[in-house]
């Protein structure tokens, strides 16, 4: 009867956490650092790159690359959450983080992350409905219900973020906590943590069933109707033309969804590992990287707006009309 309150007597508040980062040797970290900051900043052009081309391209002016310039932009502010702290770890030999600092990137690493997930349905559906019902397409697909859909994405990560992150920080974390991670994620937070985190971890449980699996149930319909249709068409080329307005997205949604769900649907003790953190660089480093890359190889239409947007910025509006 004595021994909880005696912990409570001698417990006192957590003002940082160590992120141990890449174990490895100080050479190798060094060699990490180039290839980590040459990964960002080609994520943040080619997104930028992107965003610019479907804003001063008509041609692009349509809900599918509406819902493409957002997931951009998400895409940016996803990898500047993690990627600048990682590279500071890299070089620096403090690891410390500030328990305010922590739960500041657990919280906007999760809103992203949910917002992604959400986004990547809505793209589906749209896909869906350009496939499925072509004919009402511009009728279904309006300007008022794409922004509608927008902003429920935006709306559903902040709302998810703020509730997971207010149960894990009111959780103890006894002395300075040394997270085997990169960032501050929500496992590894529940791993280190000396307090009962069964209560945070039902809730993030509950949350992720909604915003991971509810999305992952859109994209399985919207696909499944997609490929019956596809099926349906008599010539080849039909079939090919239709798959090649989704299959970007498809690759897109495939990579995301396999590296998150393989991360976040095992075990907490799984975390003490670090082979998860190598699959964590999978979806906050690699995949925003190739995300945009695997639209412009798929779709003609970014990739002529794209050498437009590019003319244009070199060499002035005469040559780009050339």
């Amino acid at each position: 009867m004595n021994a909880r309150p005696q912990r409570e007597d001698n417990w006192t508040a957590t003002t940082q956490f160590i992120l141990l980062g890449f174990l490895t040797q100080p050479g190798i970290q060094l060699l990490l650092f180039p290839l980590f900051m040459l990964a960002y900043l080609l994520t943040l052009l080619e997104n930028f790159m992107i965003i610019l081309a479907i804003r001063s391209d008509g041609q692009l002016h349509k809900p599918m690359y509406f819902f493409l310039s957002h997931l951009s932009f998400l895409e940016m502010l996803y990898v500047t959450v993690i990627i600048p702290r990682m590279l500071a770890n890299l070089l620096s030999h403090d690891k410390s983080i500030s328990f305010s600092g922590c739960m500041s990137q657990l919280y906007f690493f999760v809103m992203f992350v949910c917002t992604e997930f959400t986004l990547l349905a809505v793209m589906a559906f749209d896909r869906y409905v350009a496939i499925c019902n072509p004919l009402r397409y511009p009728a279904i697909m309006s300007n008022q219900l794409c922004w509608a859909l927008v902003g429920g994405c935006w709306l559903c990560g902040p709302i998810t973020a703020m509730i997971k992150t207010v149960f894990i920080s009111r959780l103890r974390y006894c002395g300075i906590p040394h997270i085997n991670h990169y960032f501050c994620d929500i496992s590894p937070l529940l791993n280190v943590s000396c307090d009962d985190s069964s209560q945070a971890e039902l809730v993030d449980f509950f949350l992720a069933v909604m915003v991971i699996a509810v999305p992952l149930c859109v994209v399985l319909a919207s696909y499944v109707a997609i490929v019956t249709t596809i099926l349906k068409i008599p010539s080849a080329q039909g079939r090919y033309k239709a798959f090649s307005t989704c299959a970007s997205h498809l690759t897109v949604v495939t990579l995301f969804y396999s590296s998150t769900l393989f991360t976040y649907a095992r075990p907490k003790l799984m975390y003490a590992y670090n082979s998860n953190k190598v699959v964590s660089v999978l979806y906050t480093v690699i995949v925003p990287l190739f995300n945009p890359v695997i639209y412009c190889l798929r779709n003609r239409e970014v990739k002529v707006a794209l050498k437009k947007t590019i003319l244009c910025r070199a060499g002035g509006p005469e040559e780009s009309r050339a």
